[in-house]
């Protein structure tokens, strides 16, 4: 007769061997969490961290600044809802955080997204190059990675649950293994994941009407920045700067004949958070 926790086990490896979904440029991914669920816990803490930015005063009402960011992003933008027509009813929206020494942007599951002060005042980004920053993050939203990063967490708390019951421990033993699923919202991506939405970020930029050679001379004034201590935030998961501006560099030609002309993309409106 099989053990209730033999079965149990199965049950659990069934459950991470199944769930997998497939990324846009075909890599498969493990799915433990829908993107659907993904997009409500990333409105619930967008919204909560934008309140608290706000009581902080740490929100840039910059006209000149908001115009430029709504206006670059809001290309980006139009592409993606094209390329993704599943993406047309997000909250498309930026919070412009004052924060003069983070160099950072991210985007959340469902297209809310942040950018910080610290990126322009640091790094006297052109246009292009920050058509690249949102390109790349608004990919990490296209290509589920918020979802992906939450299943990685489930994953390992469901792998150390399993463990426990095959081991007869009380699972109250195993409850720290539930600390990870709280925190994986705050996740880094992988590798792997960052790569993807390099290439679909140059894709999606280029495609905008922003130049193809912008992506390197980012990362070169990223690798300067860094000035071979610790990294910029938005660098803390990806390849040396060198590596990543050879990578970039490579995708160029194939990604001019996206846009030979350069034309620009029409500006989506974007929500900027206030």
């Amino acid at each position: 007769m099989r053990r209730p926790t033999s079965t149990l086990f199965i049950t659990l490896l069934g459950a991470l061997l199944t769930a997998c979904a497939t990324s846009p440029t075909g890599r498969s991914q493990l799915m433990l969490i829908s993107p659907e669920s993904a997009i409500v816990e990333s409105q619930k803490a967008y919204i909560s961290t934008v309140d608290e930015l706000g009581k902080e005063n740490k929100l840039v009402n910059d006209p000149v600044l908001a115009d430029r960011v709504s206006r670059i992003t809001g290309r980006l933008v139009s592409v993606a809802i094209e390329q993704y027509p599943n993406t047309a009813d997000w909250q498309w929206s930026v919070a412009i955080i004052d924060d003069p020494k983070t160099v950072n942007a991210w985007c959340m599951a469902g297209g809310r997204m942040a950018v910080y002060t610290g990126l322009f005042e640091k790094l006297q980004l052109t246009d292009d190059e920050f058509a690249h920053i949102m390109g790349h993050e608004i990919s990490h939203a296209l290509a589920n990675h918020t979802a992906e990063r939450m299943s990685r967490a489930m994953a390992t708390s469901l792998g150390v649950v399993a463990v426990g019951v095959l081991s007869d421990k009380p699972l109250a033993t195993m409850a720290g293994a539930g600390v990870a699923a709280k925190l994986a919202l705050e996740l880094p991506n992988s590798r792997t994941a960052e790569a993807e939405a390099d290439q679909l970020g140059m894709n999606i930029a280029v495609t905008a009407g922003y130049k193809p050679e912008a992506a390197v001379t980012l990362w070169q004034k990223m690798g300067a920045q860094s000035g071979g201590s610790q990294p910029p935030e938005f660098m803390s998961t990806h390849p040396a700067p060198a590596n990543r501006e050879t990578a970039l560099g490579n995708m160029i030609p194939q990604a001019r004949k996206l846009n030979p002309s350069g034309k620009k993309a029409p500006v989506h409106p974007i929500i900027i958070e206030t």
